[in-house]
């Protein structure tokens, strides 16, 4: 409804839009629903997808580059560079977690400054750190269409008992089902175990190495009710809306990933009918820690509109990616997620003030050997403990620090000892900026910290014997400091003390070369 009433906004004040969708059978639904939904109006709607023949495809693209195709519903043909238009103003990107980076890229570089509308339900990590970072805009939706039903997940071991039963379940009561195989391999295993264990239901077999005509007649067998069981590769993920399917089986689940486990989810359960999805993996199979964590979350999260959450958790476990990279997953470890956020932080400020961005922005690494954090225990919601992370790597001075500390107490109760000890590494972080420390190596017999390189140091620090007993300079702008510092309490005041003289003399060095020669 969102991508309509831009689209029809848009192509109503003479833009172009570019409606993009991941697979040929998202495609053509799009442009059924367009074409249906803007009858009457003085708008020109077009497919450009492989279902669409040679000679009508040339006159769609020709179409556009003139401006007389006011809206085009397509696939990847639309990233082609042979694709031109008169006057595109906005993007819709269908099922955005399809899509590469470089295919979106493409996307952005068809006209500067076009508008770019992206929908998912399931944003992918890179996507969903950059909408918290304020890169880009975020809206979510979150109540349900009316009469939606939560679908009813269930992780079991593969039994074909248990596939016979839901599948004469669902005909029996006028539905249909989907059997999803990750690979097209499986599909002929498991057309054998259909004949064989469930006779009484028809099924045909649907994958993405099949020639577009093909595919277009099997869909339109098993929209017209006359297959019950659509045996396929996970092609039916994107978009697809079969009121009819209440019914899915995802033969080995844990070889999926946790978004295309809940978009797969999301074809079914779509007419206020009570759904069933069973997830199922071999007999006796050991998962890894990712996989089974995957499973575990998608079970838990059976509300409608999860989306959000599910993403939380793939962030979580996959990490953010990288935005100065292609990657659209991965952990920070190289660059710092303190660092990361700080930058993005000042960068986006500095431009949306029309000012150019602060490139001398650093953060300091500090090791304390210490479990450092906030625990589940303490915040159990995925999403709400990923933002109090993202809000903690925002604070730049002591105020800041200590009233989001009070917040979260009044909100939460006491902080546990690890969300104290991570409230002490920020307050420990600003130390490290004003005294120019750029690392910070802490343990029970005292600390190594390392000066950044352009900044003048004193090799006479003034430091008292209670706070560093044995001091030693060594290369590389390294001092080391020996003391007794076993409790985790004594080594935080410990080096916080430290930090506290160091920033004193960097003040007085800084002074001294700052003065002018008598």
């Amino acid at each position: 409804e969102v991508a309509l009433r831009a689209a029809f906004v848009a192509a109503m004040a003479g833009w172009q839009v570019a409606v993009v969708a991941p697979t040929t059978l998202l495609s053509r639904q799009h442009t059924e629903t367009f074409r249906k939904r803007f009858a009457g109006f003085p708008l020109t709607i077009a497919q450009a997808s492989r279902l669409v023949r040679g000679k009508e495809l040339r006159e769609v693209l020709a179409g556009l580059e003139s401006g007389d195709i006011d809206i085009v519903v397509g696939t990847h043909a639309l990233l082609s560079e042979s694709v031109k238009f008169a006057r595109l103003g906005l993007i819709i990107v269908d099922e955005e977690q399809r899509f590469g980076v470089r295919h979106k890229e493409r996307l952005k570089q068809l006209r500067e400054g076009v508008h770019v509308l992206t929908l998912t339900a399931t944003p992918i990590p890179r996507t969903l750190q950059l909408a918290l970072s304020l890169v880009r805009s975020l809206s979510l939706i979150v109540t349900p269409p009316a009469g939606r039903r939560p679908v009813r997940t269930k992780v079991c071991e593969m039994d074909p008992a248990l596939i016979r039963e839901a599948l004469i379940a669902e005909k029996e009561r006028g539905g249909q089902s989907f059997y999803v195989c990750p690979r097209i391999r499986d599909l002929a295993e498991i057309a054998r175990m259909l004949e064989r264990e469930v006779p009484e239901v028809s099924f045909v077999r649907a994958h993405g190495r099949m020639s577009a005509s093909e595919l277009d007649r099997i869909m339109e067998r098993f929209l017209a009710r006359h297959i019950d069981v659509l045996l396929s590769t996970t092609i039916i993920e994107s978009g697809l809306d079969i009121p009819s399917v209440n019914t899915m089986i995802v033969h080995d689940a844990h070889r999926l990933g946790l978004a295309q486990l809940y978009q797969l989810r999301g074809r079914i359960g779509r007419a206020g009918v009570e759904a069933h999805a069973y997830l199922t993996i071999p007999p006796g199979a050991e998962l890894t820690d990712a996989a089974r964590r995957r499973l575990e979350a998608l079970a838990k999260l059976e509300p409608v509109g999860a989306g959000f959450s599910i993403a939380s958790h793939d962030l979580d476990i996959r990490g953010a990616g990288s935005l100065l990279g292609e990657e659209q997953s991965g952990h920070l470890r190289d660059l710092g997620f303190d660092l990361f956020q700080t930058m993005l932080k000042r960068a986006v400020e500095a431009l949306r003030k029309g000012e150019q961005p602060d490139l001398e922005i650093w953060a300091p690494h500090i090791s304390l050997g210490l479990t450092i954090g906030i625990p589940e225990s303490y915040i159990p919601d995925p999403v709400e403990r990923a933002e109090v992370y993202w809000e903690c790597a925002r604070l730049e001075t002591e105020d800041q620090i200590a009233q989001y500390a009070a917040g979260l107490t009044q909100r939460y109760g006491p902080l546990p000892r690890d969300a104290q000890r991570l409230f002490a590494l920020l307050r420990l972080k600003q130390l490290c900026r004003e005294a120019h420390v750029i690392e910070l190596n802490a343990g029970p017999k005292g600390a190594v910290l390392t000066f950044r390189p352009e900044m003048p140091v004193s090799r006479h620090l003034p430091l008292p014997s209670r706070v560093a007993p044995k001091v030693e300079w060594r290369k590389n702008r390294r001092l080391v400091v020996s003391a007794q510092w076993e409790a985790p309490r004594r080594r935080i005041e410990g080096v916080a003390s430290l930090l506290l003289q160091l920033k004193r003399a960097a003040s007085q060095v800084a002074e001294t070369v700052s003065k002018p020669a008598s």
